[in-house]
């Protein structure tokens, strides 16, 4: 009886520790909520442009396509950089937030080729960088550099099909350093919608589990082809 009685009271005393534990993370989290600057790592969310532009048709047919959707044929392309905790993540860090120049707007077109795009993720995500708009938007350039595409996807012709997995396993053979535990492919209820790809402050490839965990879990997945070609 005495044995059993201490081995609950070291299993509460434990229990007790872990919550105590995970209220300081929580704790320390909560003071860095909205705080610019102050996060763990960033996610690097790379859309599959062709999905966008074909569910977008889909739900709006009358209306005219967006300017990432006419003219240029887009493979993958930037949807944003997001400053990320460990668990969950800052947003609207300054409202309002400082305004865009025409000259950054019109710089970043041929990574996130839509204006709105471009103004809504320095809202949301750029302002809670602690950088100012010239060099989080720089920093949105080098992160995309470190990130390369694989070359079966770079020229899409022809609607393929893929899994989730062949998707990750792509960008693991193409980005040395690189595991699925570091990124997660998504979906919506039948086409590939994007990749995200966690990196350090230092750009180094970061392990997510957030993210990895969430990877899309339907089996076959279609990536129409390249809009134009």
């Amino acid at each position: 009886m005495g044995l059993r009685i201490c081995r609950l009271a070291h299993s509460a005393a434990l229990a007790i520790s872990l919550t105590f534990g995970f209220a300081l993370v929580a704790l320390a989290q909560e003071r860095r909520q909205g705080e610019p600057g102050q996060f763990d790592y960033y996610v690097l969310a790379l859309s599959w442009s062709p999905s966008y532009c074909e569910a977008a048709q889909s739900r709006r047919p009358n209306r005219p396509p967006d300017q990432q959707c006419s003219g240029r044929p887009f493979a993958f392309v930037v949807h944003g950089l997001w400053p990320q905790y460990e668990r969950s993540f800052p947003s609207y860090c300054q409202v309002p937030a400082p305004r865009l120049s025409r000259a950054i707007v019109g710089s970043m077109l041929d990574l996130m080729p839509s204006p709105h795009l471009i103004f809504h993720e320095w809202d949301q995500h750029g302002t809670c960088s602690g950088l100012s708009p010239q060099s989080y938007f720089e920093t949105v350039r080098k992160a995309r550099s470190t990130v390369k595409i694989p070359s079966e996807y770079l020229d899409l012709n022809r609607p393929i099909t893929v899994t989730s997995r062949e998707v990750a396993e792509a960008f693991v053979k193409a980005n040395p350093g690189l595991s699925q535990r570091a990124m997660g492919v998504f979906c919506d209820h039948r086409r590939l919608t994007e990749v995200r790809v966690c990196l350090g402050k230092d750009f180094s490839f970061h392990d997510c589990p957030e993210i990895a965990r969430r990877t899309c879990r339907l089996g076959d997945i279609a990536m129409p082809a390249i809009r134009g070609r």
